[in-house]
């Protein structure tokens, strides 16, 4: 995902009066030109970058859904309703099936090592970003057995 379709996804928002909407997306926006900056990229920040930091602030929002208190739920619907809108701009993921055959195809030899550490060094340098860490943890620990 490119920044400048956040940010038009963003003015959109504002047009439309729509505040915790924008607020969502304005959060991804000054997450992602955040994180560029951290990398030195703050004027031509790569879309692997975006989709990378989409899914970790996805992940700290679930978080929040997680340890909120059952009291809380204006709270609680507030961080859905954000959870949700973020989860519009998040990267397909690839399945567990799809995971399995990338790791049988390009990573045979790796995985003839049955040396599960050194396989996931190697598969998370490929899959970061395209795939969620858990799915890829359970998928090699069953190619592992």
């Amino acid at each position: 995902m490119e920044l400048a379709v956040l940010q038009q996804a963003m003015i959109a928002a504002m047009k439309a009066k729509d505040k915790p909407r924008k607020d969502a997306i304005s959060a991804l926006v000054s997450a992602v030109k955040k994180a560029g900056i951290d990398a030195g990229c703050r004027d031509d920040i790569p879309a692997s970058m975006v989709d990378q930091v989409i899914l970790k602030e996805i992940k700290t929002v679930k978080e929040q859904i997680d340890t909120c208190p059952d009291a809380r739920a204006d709270l609680k619907a507030e961080y859905q309703f954000r959870h949700d809108v973020m989860q519009e701009f998040a990267p397909k993921l690839l399945s567990e099936d799809e995971v399995k055959a990338i790791l049988q195809e390009k990573f045979a030899d790796v995985l003839a090592t049955k040396n599960k550490g050194m396989i996931m060094k190697t598969v998370m340098a490929e899959l970061k970003g395209k795939a969620d860490g858990k799915v890829i943890n359970q998928v090699v620990a069953e190619l592992c057995k």
